[in-house]
């Protein structure tokens, strides 16, 4: 099946990124002391399974800063987080999540800013007004450059399919070489684009980590999970890279391509040879005084056995195109 795709589709954090992510701005518009905020924000955040989160947490550690005690936390699908801290209810997330609670927003300036330095937005919202902007940025995968050129010069789509916003995404996208961006899209929207590209009778795979990214793993043609991923997107996946980059897509590709011709090889030699050797063995020829000595017809058998075994096993020297062990599920 691997052999079909022609469109190969990527999220966006965990996969063409680490995934470890950093603080890198903190726009602070309230009046809470700067290492209080983020105090409240990373005790909510630490209880986040999304990359994000490891970045907050790893702030309290860095900064001796000990985690508060959070009640009612609550994931937004999506959109983002909630929790209460010392009697204050925070939301935080990006920009969808303050329409979602009616949390007015005059900052999308400052956010156009922050995200045309690559970074990614998390919203600090009280009930009522918006109490911080942070920009939190990541580091791009190794050789996910070199990976993308592979794809692009084998004809084959490359899509980026992330819930980041738009400027954030592009950003990533324009540095690796990857021209089709679809970003600002809610868990439940990338299962329907996945669906969207198959019905433009495209063969896809798609490349993710997430436990977001789980419904799109399995709507594709072939979902493929890094190793790093949360279970649910390695249960959801078809294939894990066992290796936490991204190099041994296109080897993935070509060990499918060339498998399928090694059978299409085996299948033709073996009816060929048998619809040539058959009738002299069943003595149609013997008219013409052909015959064959029963001892050569077992010795014909096991070259015909031989010959496909050999050519099954010249898959073993195959050229790769980056050199990465893959695990097939």
């Amino acid at each position: 099946m691997l052999g079909k795709v022609n469109t190969v589709v990527f999220d966006k954090t965990g996969t063409l990124t680490y995934g470890k992510l950093k603080i890198a701005e903190i726009r602070n518009y309230s009046d809470i002391e700067q290492n209080k905020l983020l105090q409240l924000v990373g005790s909510i955040e630490s209880k986040s399974t999304h990359p994000i989160g490891k970045a907050f947490e790893n702030y309290l550690e860095e900064n001796h800063l000990e985690k508060l005690e959070v009640k009612e936390f609550g994931n937004v699908t999506g959109l983002g987080i909630i929790g209460k801290v010392e009697g204050q209810k925070v939301i935080l997330g990006n920009a969808k999540i303050l329409k979602e609670y009616q949390v007015e927003n005059p900052y999308s300036q400052e956010e156009e800013e922050l995200t045309q330095k690559g970074n990614s937005i998390v919203y600090v919202a009280s009930e009522d007004k918006i109490l911080a902007l942070i920009g939190v940025n990541d580091v791009v995968r190794e050789n996910a450059k070199e990976v993308i050129q592979e794809l692009n010069k084998n004809k084959i789509e490359t899509v980026m399919l992330t819930g980041d916003n738009k400027g954030t995404a592009e950003k990533i996208a324009n540095t690796i070489g990857i021209t089709k961006v679809i970003s600002n899209v809610l868990p439940a929207e990338k299962t329907q684009e996945i669906k969207e590209l198959k019905e433009q009778n495209k063969y896809v795979m798609m490349c993710g980590d997430g436990i977001n990214d789980s419904p799109a793993l399995m709507a594709a043609n072939i979902g493929v999970s890094v190793n790093s991923g949360t279970d649910i997107a390695m249960d959801s996946a078809d294939v894990i890279l066992t290796k936490n980059d991204l190099t041994s897509i296109m080897n993935l590709i070509n060990i499918s391509k060339r498998t399928v011709r090694n059978i299409q090889q085996n299948l033709f030699w073996a009816f060929f040879y048998n619809c040539l050797m058959i009738p002299i063995a069943m003595g149609l020829f013997t008219g013409f005084g052909i015959t064959i000595n029963p001892m050569m017809a077992s010795f014909a058998m096991m070259f015909s056995s031989v010959t496909v075994i050999l050519n099954a096993l010249r898959l073993k020297k195959m050229p790769k195109t980056i050199d990465k062990p893959i695990e097939i599920c």
